[in-house]
């Protein structure tokens, strides 16, 4: 296949829909509040919030696409560590003593509001996993 008719990457709009699904399945899973799957995504303005979780779609930008990446990879890094679904589902609220958490839940960290933030938790758990 030549450069000419090798796939591109799909621009982040079409990838808006599926991304915020899986998101919004996972804050569920999760036993997230409103205001907590806000926050993951970045703290977006409230209408526009309710309105992706209304229609579970839209066209978010690269941030919240990168974020919910993160989020999607720390989902499927808890379902391999724990085959268990509510005991990988109650993990991220779980009090902490590993040293990126220093007593406080995942969760907690997450909820920091920056990005670093899932980058750290999701690094932690591909590291529990052998992936480092």
């Amino acid at each position: 296949m030549s450069a000419r008719t090798a796939p591109s990457t799909p621009p982040a709009p079409d990838l808006g829909g599926p991304a915020l699904r899986a998101f919004f399945r996972i804050a569920q899973a999760w036993g997230l509040k409103s205001a907590e799957a806000r926050r993951l995504l970045g703290d977006p303005p409230e209408s526009t919030f309710y309105k992706w979780k209304k229609q579970q779609d839209g066209a978010p930008g690269r941030d919240v696409i990168e974020r919910i990446s993160y989020v999607l990879g720390i989902f499927k890094a808890l379902e391999l560590l724990f085959p268990d679904p509510t005991r990988a589902d109650a993990w991220i609220r779980k009090p902490n003593a590993a040293l990126p958490f220093g007593g406080r839940s995942a969760l907690e960290r997450m909820l920091s509001g920056n990005v670093a933030d899932l980058y750290v938790v999701r690094s932690y758990l591909d590291a529990q996993r052998g992936w480092q």
